[in-house]
């Protein structure tokens, strides 16, 4: 029986609003995936930015490998993503142009055995769009506890 790893950054989407999303490749050294298909792995204070053309996710923390030896990785290096030349100059463009960012929002194991991180360009909520999904997320729950 085959253990599916997803991780996902629920943060991310009471903080901001969710426009886009992308699936990236993640360009890992040495003992990080093995990190990862243990689930040690976090994403809650990740966030992407570009180094030149190329797109980086800084903070995202994977714990060393508890079988590693010297050759083991560091925690929270900057880690290069993976994505089409087109992809890149899109979310460039974007979050150049207009104030927005880049979050990430889950990171998986695809059915080949490579990690991959699903990134989403975002804009800020304020204070009051929280509230209003707060008040959304109770409505919902009083909905669904009704129905049983």
């Amino acid at each position: 029986m085959e253990k599916t790893i997803s991780i996902k950054n629920k943060r991310a989407a009471f903080e901001y609003f969710l426009l886009q999303e992308f699936t990236a490749g993640i360009q890992l050294s040495g003992t990080e995936i093995k990190s990862i298909r243990e689930g040690k792995a976090s994403i809650a204070d990740a966030y992407c930015s570009f180094r030149g053309n190329e797109l980086f996710v800084i903070n995202m923390h994977i714990a060393e490998y508890s079988l590693g030896n010297i050759y083991n990785h560091e925690p929270k290096r900057e880690r290069k993503l993976l994505l089409t030349r087109r992809e890149l100059h899109k979310l460039l463009v974007k979050v150049k142009e207009r104030g927005l960012t880049i979050v990430t929002t889950h990171l998986f194991i695809n059915e080949k055995g490579l990690a991959k991180l699903t990134i989403a360009l975002a804009r800020g909520k304020h204070s009051y769009d929280k509230r209003e999904t707060l008040k959304q997320k109770d409505m919902k729950r009083e909905i669904d506890r009704s129905k049983d």
